[in-house]
């Protein structure tokens, strides 16, 4: 594996992390189109590769497969790549080589989003996500603030409680033209 650490600040890829249904895909391809650059949804490319739906993926192999999938997926793409967005599944996160990778490698943003926020959007994402079926909803609120500890690995972190997709999305650009500038 060879580290891209000696790479500007402004070549890095950059990542969004945060709990499913927090919007980084949403907002991520808005970032991405902004700064003219490539958007890559690691779910969407997983589900591209192996020519299944991510809850299918875990049906037939079980999550630790798909954990596997997406480890060497990401930590390749965040090897090999520049220039870049790229939105990690809510759960890629918290595995270490992961969170090394894109730290070392990338801008992480978190995408933050209340447990109160988030729980209002459980409607729009529960069919899609094979990670919620047959939880109760104190269960899926367990697993929101056990992930919180990894999210706090990040370089910037963003609220979205209050914010439309496109004003979160033009907070986050403005940001990294001011660090880019700085650095």
């Amino acid at each position: 594996m060879t580290e891209n650490t000696n790479i500007s600040i402004r070549e890095k890829n950059i990542a969004f992390i945060g709990f499913m249904g927090a919007g980084k895909t949403t907002i991520g391809k808005l970032v991405a189109k902004k700064l003219y650059r490539d958007f890559i949804d690691i779910d969407q490319e997983i589900e591209k590769r192996y020519k299944m739906p991510v809850s299918q993926i875990f049906q037939e192999f079980g999550e630790a497969e798909f954990r596997r999938m997406e480890r060497e997926l990401i930590v390749s793409l965040c090897t090999t790549t520049r220039l870049k967005v790229i939105s990690l599944g809510g759960g890629a996160y918290l595995q270490e080589e992961v969170r090394k990778a894109c730290l070392s490698t990338c801008i992480v943003f978190f995408i933050d989003l209340s447990w109160e926020s988030w729980k209002e959007r459980i409607p729009l994402i529960i069919d899609s996500r094979p990670i919620l079926q047959q939880k109760s909803l104190d269960e899926i609120e367990s697993l929101f603030l056990s992930r919180q500890k990894a999210y706090s690995l990040h370089h910037s972190k963003i609220s979205t409680n209050e914010l439309n997709p496109e004003t979160a999305a033009e907070q986050i650009v403005e940001s990294l033209k001011l660090a880019w500038e700085l650095y």
